[in-house]
């Protein structure tokens, strides 16, 4: 890939550099009630520009989206956000806390020239319309790539490994606390060290990790644009991502659990059992706090092992597949490393095909990473089946991405997410 530095826009803030009050989560996990909150600590939230339109699924009213573009431009005008007199790249680190450890990650927030998916920027999962057409009309009115992508990649030589503690040595430029991640940010403009980056991830690929529609968005804002299509070297060639490094251990997947409502009232988990021959059954005792951890939980009953919660009466069972050839008889078309997946074979083999005695036009999944919210639904019936699985393995999904083919909906939730607002990256 092709990095390059640049001159990002900040929260310009006191002598503590503290930027808590006008960060925020991804657009795309937020609802009203999120953006109100963040409203209330700061109108000056860049929640306030980055998420004109609730919920941002659809395209909105136009309106909107220039509101949203006036507000940014006098927040760049009375100097609430202020330039960098140079180029820069960043180091961006989040400290957190899950299932009782403590992990540092870091990233390095730069642009990353933008090329069609599959060589130097390779994907993993489908975009749909609905989101893409958002986020294009908020581009196009405010000319600004508010939120990188978050991608990994691996680069074995240490140079970008070496550059990133050197610049975390030093006090921050920015810091910030956001749903209990610490958050740090330095600014590098040394034009040797930017060289040095940049040639040791030349001959590297990035994998999206998450920021699908994000990423289609800004090659089709640079597409519609004509002076990004004479001009190789301007700003909406480069999209802002967040490089972690492969090999950083705070580079976590979390399994996205499923939470199922809408099938017939017939449903009971021990008819699922007599429906499911490919699986081996076991049944468990329930505990809250062990679902806090699905992940771990589920690992000793080794890889594949998924947990399944009946609300009536409150039963968990472990299921296991019994024999991997049901995936290739059902799946011909897919590559091994997909037909390998937890989220492929509970997709294939029980939702879309075992729960079809129960299936209804109104059956809904949910997604969630949170076990016990998973249990609390059932318990409270609130939802007639709940799933549980394990963490997607980093090497399943490049695998899967290498193959040039698409995970299955909602297969890796890379935890915690990015914030928005820490650095904003100009396409004029």
């Amino acid at each position: 890939m092709e990095i390059r530095a640049f001159r990002g826009w900040r929260y310009c803030v006191g002598p503590d550099r503290d930027v808590s009050r006008y960060i925020a989560p991804p657009y795309d996990i937020l609802s009203e009630r999120d953006k109100q909150e963040l409203l209330a600590a700061s109108d000056k939230n860049i929640v306030a520009v980055d998420m004109p339109h609730v919920p941002p699924k659809d395209l909105g009213p136009e309106h909107l989206y220039r509101e949203a573009a006036e507000r940014l431009k006098q927040w760049r005008t009375s100097g609430v956000l202020r330039r960098e007199d140079r180029p820069a790249v960043y180091v961006y680190e989040q400290a957190f806390r899950r299932a009782g450890r403590d992990y540092t990650r870091r990233a390095l927030l730069c642009g990353v020239r933008a090329t069609e998916p599959g060589k130097d920027v390779i994907p993993h999962e489908h975009t749909f319309p609905g989101p893409k057409a958002d986020r294009l009309k908020l581009t196009e009115c405010t000319q600004m790539q508010l939120s990188p992508i978050f991608g990994f990649y691996s680069e074995p030589s240490g140079v970008v490994a070496g550059a990133i503690s050197r610049a975390a040595d030093g006090p921050p430029d920015a810091r910030g606390v956001l749903r209990g991640v610490t958050e740090k940010l330095w600014a590098v403009t040394d034009a040797a060290a930017i060289g040095d980056i940049a040639r040791a991830l030349r001959d590297t690929p990035v994998f999206i990790a998450d920021g699908h529609h994000r990423y289609t968005t800004q090659l089709n804002y640079r597409d519609a644009l004509a002076a990004a299509r004479t001009d190789p070297n301007h700003e909406a060639n480069f999209v802002l991502f967040a490089l972690v490094a492969r090999d950083d251990p705070g580079l976590l997947i979390l399994p996205t659990h499923r939470i199922i409502r809408g099938m017939k009232k017939s449903f009971s988990i021990q008819r699922l059992i007599d429906n499911s021959p490919e699986f081996a059954w076991e049944r468990c005792s329930v505990h809250s706090e062990d679902l806090g951890d699905a992940d771990g939980m589920l690992r000793p009953y080794g890889a594949g092992a998924m947990a399944l919660i009946d609300a009536r009466p409150r039963e968990l069972w472990i299921a296991r597949l019994k024999d991997r050839q049901a995936m290739n008889k059902i799946a011909p078309e897919q590559v091994d490393a997909w037909r390998a997946l937890d989220v492929a074979v509970l997709h294939k083999l029980i939702i879309d095909k075992d729960l079809e005695p129960w299936r209804t036009p109104g059956l809904s999944i949910e997604y969630t990473p949170d076990g016990k919210g998973v249990l609390a639904a059932c318990t409270s019936g609130a939802a007639q089946l709940g799933i549980c699985l394990q963490a997607t393995p980093l090497s399943a999904v490049e695998a899967v991405a290498r193959a040039g083919q698409v995970m299955p909906h909602k297969s890796t939730y890379f935890y915690p997410k990015l914030s928005t607002g820490m650095v904003l990256k100009p396409l004029e």
